[in-house]
C-alpha cells in the first residue's frame, strides 16, 4: 500500500506522461471500490454524483462542504488508488480554498478539482453558467499552493474553467495560462465541444504553458456536450487526464429503476431465479470484506469463549 504522500506523487507522475489517464467518478465508498476493482489507476469524487446520491438533487451547489469532505474521506479510506476530490468553487474565497486544501491533505487526498464558476455553481454541462474574474480564481490557486508548500505535502491541483460556453476558446486559453502560472498542475476545460477544440487546447497547454490538460467525457457513452474521442487518440493528442465523472450515479439510477420497476410489475411480487439483476449475498458480503471482519471477531473473542468454541 502506498503512503498518502506517495499517492499524490504517483498520480502526478502518471499525469505527466500525458497518456490520457482515465479517472472515473465515484459517488460513494462502494462505487469507489468497484472502480478500483475494475482496474482503474485513479479516480475522482463526482460532485454531480454526490448531489444525487446524498440528497437526490441536481448539481447546483446545494450540498454543504462538510458533507462533501465527509464523503470524500470515506472514499479515500475505502480504496488504495489515488483519489481526486471535488470542492466546486473552493467553499468561498481564497482563504476558504486554502483551509479546505489543508483538510484534504490531512485526509490523504491525492488531487483536487476547483472551478472558476460563480457560486452557486452547476454541473459543467448545464446551461446558464457564469464565471468569476480570472484573477480571483488565480488567487484561490495561489492560496492552495501556499498550503501544500507550508505543509511540504503534495496534492495535484486541477484548475477547472467553465468559461468555454460563455466566453469562447481564446478567453479559456488565457485562463489556462494564468491558472498554470499561479501554481496549478493541471487545467480542465469543462464543456469543451469538438476534437479540434481539444487538439488546440492540448497544443497550447502542453507546448506554450508546459502544463497538463484534463478532458471530461461525462458518461463515456454520449459525452453530453463533448465529442467522444477514443482514449488512445486522446493519449496521442497529449491529454493528461480523462474524466468520466457522472457514469457511476447514472448507472446506479438505471439499475435501480429497472430492478424495482420489474419487481413491482411481477405478478408474484418477486423475481425468483432472475439472478442477472444483482450480485449474490455471498458476492456482496465478500466484496465489502465480511470474511476479514469475521477473522477479527474470532481473534478478539474473550478467552472463555475461545476455550468453549475451540476446546482450548
Amino acid at each position: 500500500m502506498t503512503t498518502d504522500k506517495s499517492k499524490a506523487l504517483v498520480l502526478l507522475e502518471g499525469l505527466k506522461q500525458r497518456k490520457a489517464l482515465v479517472a472515473p467518478g465515484c459517488h460513494d465508498a462502494l462505487s469507489a471500490m468497484v472502480i478500483e476493482k475494475a482496474g482503474f489507476a485513479a479516480m475522482q469524487v463526482s460532485g454531480f454524483g454526490l448531489a444525487g446520491s446524498l440528497i437526490g438533487k441536481p448539481d447546483v451547489g446545494l450540498i454543504d462542504m462538510k458533507e462533501v469532505l465527509d464523503i470524500t474521506e470515506h472514499i479515500v479510506r475505502a480504496v488504495d488508488i489515488p483519489v481526486m476530490a471535488d470542492i466546486d468553487t473552493g467553499g468561498g474565497n481564497a482563504i476558504n480554498a486554502a483551509h479546505i486544501t489543508e483538510k484534504l491533505i490531512a485526509m490523504g487526498v491525492a488531487g483536487v478539482n476547483i472551478e472558476d464558476q460563480v457560486f452557486p455553481k452547476r454541473c459543467g454541462h448545464m446551461s446558464g453558467k457564469q464565471v468569476i474574474p480570472a484573477e480571483e480564481m488565480a488567487g484561490k490557486i495561489r492560496a492552495m499552493v501556499d498550503v501544500r508548500e507550508r505543509l511540504q505535502q503534495h496534492i495535484v491541483i486541477n484548475a477547472r474553467t467553465d468559461a468555454f460556453a460563455s466566453h469562447g476558446m481564446e478567453e479559456v486559453l488565457k485562463r489556462c495560462k494564468l491558472y498554470l502560472r499561479s501554481g496549478a498542475d493541471m487545467v480542465f476545460i469543462d464543456g469543451i465541444a469538438t476534437r479540434a477544440d481539444i487538439v488546440k487546447a492540448a497544443e497550447f497547454v502542453n507546448d506554450s504553458c508546459g502544463g497538463l490538460l484534463s478532458v471530461n467525457l461525462m458518461d463515456a457513452v454520449t459525452g453530453v456536450k463533448t465529442e467522444l474521442i477514443p482514449i488512445p487518440e486522446l493519449a496521442a493528442i497529449g491529454v493528461a487526464r480523462v474524466s468520466i465523472p457522472v457514469a457511476s450515479i447514472m448507472v446506479m439510477l438505471k439499475s435501480l429503476t429497472d430492478f424495482f420497476t420489474a419487481l413491482k410489475a411481477s405478478p408474484t411480487g418477486l423475481l425468483e431465479g432472475q439472478k442477472h439483476w444483482l450480485s449474490s449475498f455471498k458476492e456482496y458480503t465478500e466484496f465489502v470484506g465480511l470474511p476479514e471482519y469475521r477473522k477479527l471477531e474470532e481473534k478478539y473473542l474473550p478467552e472463555a469463549t475461545m476455550s468453549a468454541k475451540y476446546g482450548k
